[in-house]
């Protein structure tokens, strides 16, 4: 195991790219200014009681399914394909206080089924069509599903607005979300363009 802990890092670049170690970042990690290039998959890769101020992030292989909920992000940057990965205060953590998330840029980002819970999503900028942001989709279950969704995308709403109450947003990459729904992006962006709250 490779262990980050106990330190203040600042302007370092920290590259985890090992095929056989598993990467450990906490407890109580500050990197300010860094520059933290992920070539691992989640299975190897554990972050939490850290801080992430002014970072950034460029994911270079697809990771999937992380919970960053160990993890203040503050004022970073991040790049590179995400899917299933939740950001900010995680409701269910036995410690909830340790994640949190504001004024992050993911327009360099490719983020697919992400979930932004207890931020405010206003001080976050999402990535740009073909991904789509949802701001605030429990709270309108209603209005959402009240929407006449091509293909089979109706079953992936019902599922984001039965997350968590404290999911401010949640994002989606178009081309996946067609491809698995059996329908196309054209159709996805038209029933968009007819919603307010949607970042495109």
């Amino acid at each position: 195991m490779i262990q980050f802990s106990d330190r203040e890092m600042e302007n370092e670049r920290l590259e985890l790219d090992s095929k056989t170690e598993l990467y450990y970042l906490g407890h109580h990690l500050t990197l300010r200014r860094c520059n933290l290039i992920i070539k691992v998959p989640t299975r190897a890769l554990v972050i939490t009681r850290t801080q992430l101020i002014d970072c950034t992030v460029d994911i270079k292989r697809e990771l999937k399914n992380f919970r960053w909920e160990g993890v203040i992000l503050h004022g970073c940057r991040f790049t590179g394909a995400m899917t299933g990965n939740d950001f900010g205060r995680w409701p269910y953590a036995e410690h909830p206080e340790l994640g949190s998330i504001k004024d992050c840029d993911f327009t360099g980002a490719r983020l697919d089924a992400c979930r932004f819970l207890s931020c405010d999503p206003g001080t976050l900028k999402f990535p740009p069509w073909p991904c789509f942001t949802i701001l605030d989709p429990v709270r309108r279950k209603d209005e959402l599903l009240s929407l006449q969704w091509p293909g089979e995308m109706r079953i992936n709403v019902e599922s984001f607005t039965d997350a968590p109450p404290e999911t401010a947003a949640v994002t989606y990459f178009a081309p996946a979300m067609a491809k698995r729904n059996g329908t196309t992006e054209d159709a996805i962006r038209a029933v968009l363009d007819t919603l307010d709250g949607v970042i495109l």
